[in-house]
């Protein structure tokens, strides 16, 4: 018979650090899918995993229980993927001449009718997920969790304590940013 949380959490606390395993093995497809969102290369998705079991064992006695252990360490997990960002957003390095083809014809036909670029198209994606590259970190992550986990902004809240008033400004200010990228990369598409 399987475990619950809290009595994993409990034996884990009481010095049966072993117990500690069923969590991460229960846990880790969904932190390795949330660090994904963050970091591009897999060695990168590994270390933020890694830092976020590694702090939760280490701060698993501040879970109180009042909410799901998930629920905890997701918010963790994203707290640890918000750091990254911040520590690595100075050493990537991308331009917007660096565009595929695939790209620069969607921004093309999306330039001449936006209405009938297609919304799901692979190449749509990729320029979004470069957009994302250029963002500051807290821009990022708001987009990232509003538009792409497509989380409330009560989610988003709980997630990274920030209150929801300030949870609204700063995706009111993502999507300004955001729109001046592009901005910047059509000038720079057509100039």
């Amino acid at each position: 018979m399987e475990r619950s949380d809290a009595e994993l959490v409990a034996a884990v606390r009481g010095g049966d650090t072993a117990s500690f395993e069923d969590l991460v093995r229960r846990y880790q497809p969904h932190v390795f899918a949330t660090a994904r969102r963050y970091a591009r290369r897999e060695e990168e998705v590994e270390d933020i995993v890694q830092e976020v079991f590694i702090k939760a064992f280490q701060k698993l006695d501040s879970f109180r229980g009042e909410a799901p252990f998930e629920h905890w360490l997701m918010r963790l997990a994203v707290r640890i993927c918000y750091d990254f960002l911040r520590r690595h957003r100075r050493n990537r390095e991308s331009r917007f001449s660096d565009l595929s083809d695939p790209e620069k014809d969607w921004l093309d036909r999306f330039v001449a009718e936006p209405a009938s670029a297609p919304e799901d198209a692979d190449a749509a994606r990729a320029l979004v997920n470069r957009l994302l590259t250029f963002l500051s970190p807290k821009a990022r992550l708001i987009i990232t969790l509003l538009e792409i986990e497509e989380r409330s902004v009560k989610e988003i809240a709980a997630l990274t304590g920030w209150s929801v008033p300030l949870v609204k400004v700063r995706a009111f200010r993502a999507r300004a940013e955001m729109r001046k990228y592009l901005q910047q990369l059509k000038r720079e598409q057509y100039l």
